[in-house]
Order: structure tokens, then C-alpha cells, then sequence
């Protein structure tokens, strides 16, 4: 799913993406915007109203979101001690990310279905 997401960095506070927001999913937080993903509709408004371009696209987001899952993988791999264990858990977080692709790719595959109906 389409995430949009602020970048705090290039928020200035002004303002406009909430003001531009449909659904009123983005509000003021300590002079920065921020989305509540709960209520966020992906309409794209708010990409198109904010003037220095603070409201970015998730897929920026996928180096990091490797990196994270890595660490958290690692971070998690501490709690085992023999070699055994670690691969197992290796193991069990391997089966976790493909059940993560399978849903990815049939979800996508019902996205597609769906263009073909409307």
C-alpha cells in the first residue's frame, strides 16, 4: 500500500498539506506535519499542495526499510546462542519475508484484477 510520509527535514511547518487534506489525516506535531496512516485515504493531495516537497513516497523508503529489517534480524539473532539455534531463527525469519513476498505479489495480482473491472 502507498504510503506517503513526511520528511522532517524539508517540512517547514506551513501548513498547506493539511489544509489540502481531504480526510484531515495530516496534523501539526512540534511545528512539523504528520500523517495518520490509519486515516489516510492515498488520494496524493498532499504531495501536490506541499511547496518543498516534505511529503515524499514510500518507495524512498526501501533502502531503508532493508536496513531496518536487517538490524532487527541481527538485534533478535542475540537472543540465541549456538550456531544451531541462530539458524534456525534464520530460518523462521527467511519463511516470515517470503510469506511477506507471497502476500505482496498476490495482492498486487488482485490490484490488477481490480483495474481490469473498473
Amino acid at each position: 500500500m502507498v504510503m506517503p510520509w513526511i520528511n522532517e527535514d524539508m517540512c517547514v511547518g506551513c501548513g498547506i498539506c493539511v489544509e489540502n487534506c481531504p480526510v484531515d489525516a495530516i496534523f501539526m506535531e512540534k511545528g512539523k506535519a504528520e500523517i495518520d496512516m490509519d486515516e489516510c485515504i492515498r488520494c496524493g493531495k498532499c504531495h501536490e499542495a506541499c511547496p518543498r516537497g516534505a511529503v515524499r513516497h514510500d518507495n524512498e523508503r526501501i533502502p531503508a526499510d532493508i536496513d531496518e529489517n536487517i538490524r532487527k534480524t541481527m538485534e533478535l539473532m542475540g537472543h540465541y546462542k549456538s550456531r544451531k539455534e541462530k539458524q534456525a531463527f534464520l530460518g523462521r525469519m527467511e519463511k516470515h519475508f517470503k510469506k511477506e513476498k507471497i502476500v505482496a505479489e498476490k495482492t498486487l495480482s488482485g490490484i490488477e484484477e481490480l483495474k481490469i473491472k473498473c
